[in-house]
């Protein structure tokens, strides 16, 4: 199953890229094993309006432009389900085995995600009830799926 990592905003070179490039890596080697695809990482540039509103409308488009519209999307938003790792790894199982084409995870740029582009995702997920910054969320992100593909290979990197 494909799985693609679509964030509005480039990380910098630095420790943040290097971490989401590393958890990045041992999933895709990892997941090989349960028929999840090595993460593809799509980044794209921060609308320039000056309204919030506009902005998150501007990096919508670019979103469904720049996403295959066969994935389902998980986007990453403070108002979505914070499960366990467990559940999380479970749920990518079911869409896996279910036939998914694949999965986006989709992290908005500083204002959030348009509320239309809310509405069309699949699952909303986030990372507790904190405000995290968009480059620790995509480090966060990295690691829980290598973190899932390990659950799901049997693979001890997961304890409780």
């Amino acid at each position: 199953m494909r799985v693609v990592v679509a964030a509005v905003g480039r990380l910098k070179a630095g420790p943040e890229r290097e971490l989401v490039a590393r958890y990045l890596e041992r999933a895709g080697q990892m997941g090989r094993g349960v028929a999840l695809g090595a993460p593809e990482v799509i980044e794209l540039d921060e609308s320039r309006a000056r309204r919030p509103d506009d902005r998150k409308r501007d990096e919508a488009a670019a979103l469904v432009a720049a996403l295959d519209p066969k994935l389902l999307i998980y986007a990453l938003d403070e108002g979505g389900r914070s499960p366990s790792s467990e559940a999380f790894a479970a749920d990518l199982g079911r869409r896996r085995d279910d036939g998914a084409a694949g999965v986006a995870f989709v992290i908005g740029g500083a204002d959030g995600l348009a509320p239309d582009f809310l509405a069309r995702a699949a699952a909303r997920l986030a990372f507790g009830a904190m405000t995290w910054p968009h480059q620790i969320v995509r480090v966060l992100l990295a690691e829980q799926l290598y973190r899932a593909s390990t659950i799901l290979a049997g693979h001890p990197y997961h304890r409780v």
